[in-house]
């Protein structure tokens, strides 16, 4: 082969790989949306309480990884049988959130169905709740469900494991101003399992390589470790928090700080377990501000009622 002949053939094999590399990341983005797109609700499963009655528990998937709805109870967010609000959330984060929320019902709710129905952008679907066997959820059902352990496993560690404690330090009603912050204190206790991981083990080489890789689990991978999160759970406007926290929905890419992407560490915890936390809204009205402890099995949830004015 000549020369000119083999500069041909370095430039064809080079082009071809430029067209790999671009279209890949089009191909994987091709069924992806950032706006627009429906709110999938979920049952996730249910379990018993000590006076007899029974916890739902649901989650959901919004379908865009940008838009963050606002949908208030009533014909588009409401529950039936019954009362249409059953404590919902309003305000939906990115992504798939599981094990969102928990609605109580009695002992004697036989073989009923709770209905979720959300119309989000146009789109309406309904999640349907039983109490069949099937659905029962336990601990271990969490944390393989949320990725830190993998489906149908389990440890000592991850059975002895007891979820943190979530303590919001004073007035669970607040009152704050649009644009101006208010602060408050978290508490969060833990038992120390699952053991976090302390340091990145994954080389620039084996992230590349798993992203062309399959995936090796039928559930998520999560990164064991406590972390806390606050959000909106319900309001007309976006809440900005400072510090920046993890966040609590599946977003699986590199830099998200999420326990679900890749190169994410739990960031350290105060010595006194204590959080100090700023909340900054952009309009009027009552928000509910969501707390969740989380140790990557299992979690806790508090939250705050915030009356904004301008």
């Amino acid at each position: 082969m000549n020369n000119n002949a083999s500069s041909s053939s370095s430039r064809a094999k080079a082009l071809l790989l430029a067209v790999f590399l671009f279209a890949v990341p089009q191909l994987l983005l091709a069924d992806t949306y950032l706006s627009g797109q429906h709110v999938e609700p979920a049952y996730e499963g249910w379990h018993p309480n000590a006076d007899g009655s029974f916890n739902f528990m649901f989650g959901y998937m919004n379908e865009n990884w940008q838009e963050e709805p606002i949908v208030p109870v009533g014909e588009n967010n409401f529950f039936a049988p019954g009362d249409a609000d059953r404590g919902q959330p309003t305000y939906f984060q990115p992504r798939r959130n599981r094990f969102h929320f928990e609605v109580t019902v009695p002992s004697d709710w036989g073989d009923r169905e709770l209905v979720w129905t959300l119309n989000v952008n146009g789109v309406e679907r309904k999640a349907y709740a039983t109490l069949q066997a099937d659905y029962l959820v336990d601990n271990m059902v969490i944390a393989s469900e949320t990725g830190s352990l993998g489906a149908g496993t389990s440890s000592p560690e991850s059975r002895n494991n007891i979820a943190p404690l979530l303590t919001v330090q004073g007035d669970s009603i607040r009152s704050a101003r649009v644009g101006e912050s208010i602060s408050f204190t978290t508490q969060v206790t833990d038992d120390g399992l699952p053991v976090a991981r302390k340091k990145s083990t994954t080389t620039t080489k084996e992230l590349q390589s798993r992203m062309m890789r399959p995936p090796s689990r039928i559930t998520v991978g999560k990164t064991n470790g406590l972390f806390l999160s606050w959000n909106v759970y319900r309001g007309p406007g976006k809440v900005t928090f400072d510090p920046p926290l993890p966040k609590p929905w599946e977003d699986t890419r590199t830099s998200a700080n999420s326990p679900w992407g890749p190169l994410w560490l739990p960031p350290e915890a105060p010595e006194d377990g204590l959080y100090e936390v700023t909340a900054t809204f952009e309009k009027p009205g009552t928000y509910v501000l969501w707390g969740r402890a989380d140790d990557g099995g299992l979690y806790h949830d508090g939250y705050i009622t915030v009356n904004v004015t301008e």
